[in-house]
This record gives C-alpha cells, structure tokens and sequence, in this order.
C-alpha cells in the first residue's frame, strides 16, 4: 500500500478544497425544506462550484472500475439510503433526513465533506440518528495524531455507535484524498485498536461513518450508485477531510457554517 503524504504547499492547497466544498454545504443550507427536490439542489450545487467557486465538482461523471459515470455534481442520500443516491425530482418532505455530500476540487487537489440536514419537522429517532453519528464522527476524529493506527480510529466509532443502539455499515469507509478523488489508505469505521496503519504527519484521509437505525446489511439499487439499508431502515452519514499534523489533526473541511462541535469535544 503506497499512502501519499502531502507536503505544507499541498495541505495548503487542500485547506482551500476543502473550505470551497463546505461552503457549497453552507450555500445550500437555507435551501433544505419540504418541496425542494433533490435536482434542485444538485443545479444550486453545480452552480456554485463552476460559476463562483471557479472549480470541478469532482462526483460529476466520475466513474471508478465497474461503474457506469456518476451522473450529478453531488449526492444526495435520502432516508434509508446510505450513501451515493443519485439526485433527482422527487420533493423531500417534512420528516424527511438528507445526507449531501459535496466534493470539488480546486487547482488540482480536493475537498471532500458531507452533512446530515432534517427536513422540516424530523421524529425524535431521526434527530437522535443524525447527532449521534455526528459525534460518532469526532470520536474518530478526536483519536487522530501521529503513532495512533487506523484501527484505533475504527474501533472508537464502532464501540461508540453500537452502545447507542445502532450499527455501523462496513462495506463502505473512509479514504485518503489529495490530487486523486480516493486514494489509500481505507479507513474503517469499526475494527480492533492497534491494528493497520499507523499514523503519520502529512497523511489525509475522511472520516465519514455511516450509521443505521437498524441493521448493518446493505443492498445495492439498480442504477447501480445508490446504496439502501436492507431492513429500511434510516441512514445517517457525516464526512471530514482530515490531515495528520505533528501533534494531532487538522480538519480540513471548515468553513463559516460548519456545525458546532459536540460537547465532548469543547469539555
């Protein structure tokens, strides 16, 4: 496994991606409400990126092996949908949870985030899915620093989530990411503490679990993107792109609208 270690000049360059990815999430933020449909904010999304931010968004026509192109600027992953669902002109409605996910890339190097919205009024078991995989996604965050290994990182998020209750999708994970969309390492969000790679400083990957109400198992829907939970159940996702700092992490993916922190991270 090569794992690509950015220079000061790169994670420079992959502060701005990343900025301009959680700006185009902060952009569509007021946009969320019962009766937008999700191509709707795949153009404001597209838009933005092209147009003000003057760079690519990354998903459009991607197309790793096996795969036909991906056919929008985002995705957008609605209810029991996991992750990569495809927009398109179906209206969200009150009660409804989105997952978008928005990378760009900017001068050559990428920035890749996403974040969880409740659509109007959402049930109290959507709210609690949505914060808990929010904080699921800072205790991965929070093991990050030089000497640290990978599994440690999946083991934190694991642990954690399924003491809520609720399980861990484990056919997807989180990816290094620099001048390529995903490069190595995978980052797990479960696994056993000191095992896999060890951390060092210049390292850059997300950490974006996938949470379910119910059980882990997924299926694959016919386009051949969208991933669902098997039991239908609801499905949460929040991403970071972070980068290994001689003493801890940075987090990459910031911006003016970014989410307050959770409490135990602020304690």
């Amino acid at each position: 496994m090569t794992i690509t270690l950015k220079t000061a000049a790169d994670i420079e360059r992959m502060r701005v991606a990343g900025r301009l990815a959680s700006e185009v999430l902060d952009m569509l933020t007021p946009h969320v409400k019962p009766g937008i449909t999700t191509e709707q904010l795949d153009k404001l999304a597209h838009d933005h990126i092209v147009k003000v931010q003057k760079a690519i968004p990354a998903p459009l026509n991607y197309q790793p092996p096996g795969y036909t192109p991906y056919p929008k600027s985002i995705c957008t992953s609605v209810n029991h949908q996991i992750c990569h669902g495809i927009p398109n002109e179906r209206a969200l409605k009150s009660g409804d949870i989105v997952n978008i996910d928005v990378t760009v890339i900017k001068d050559g190097w990428h920035g890749d985030t996403s974040r969880m919205f409740i659509v109007g009024e959402g049930s109290i078991a959507a709210k609690r899915l949505c914060q808990i995989t929010y904080d699921a996604m800072w205790k991965g965050i929070q093991k990050v620093k030089p000497g640290v290994r990978l599994g440690d990182i999946g083991h934190a998020i694991q642990t954690f989530t399924e003491n809520q209750g609720f399980s861990v999708v484990r056919e997807f994970c989180g990816h290094g990411i620099g001048s390529k969309f995903h490069e190595e390492p995978q980052v797990l969000h479960y696994g056993r503490p000191g095992t896999l790679e060890e951390l060092v400083p210049g390292m850059v990957f997300t950490i974006e679990p996938m949470v379910n109400a119910g059980r882990r198992e997924i299926k694959e829907m016919g386009d051949g993107w969208t991933i669902v939970t098997k039991d239908r159940s609801l499905s949460a996702q929040w991403e970071h792109t972070i980068v290994v700092t001689e003493t801890g992490y940075e987090v990459l993916t910031v911006s003016e609208g970014s989410p307050a922190l959770p409490a135990f991270m602020t304690a």
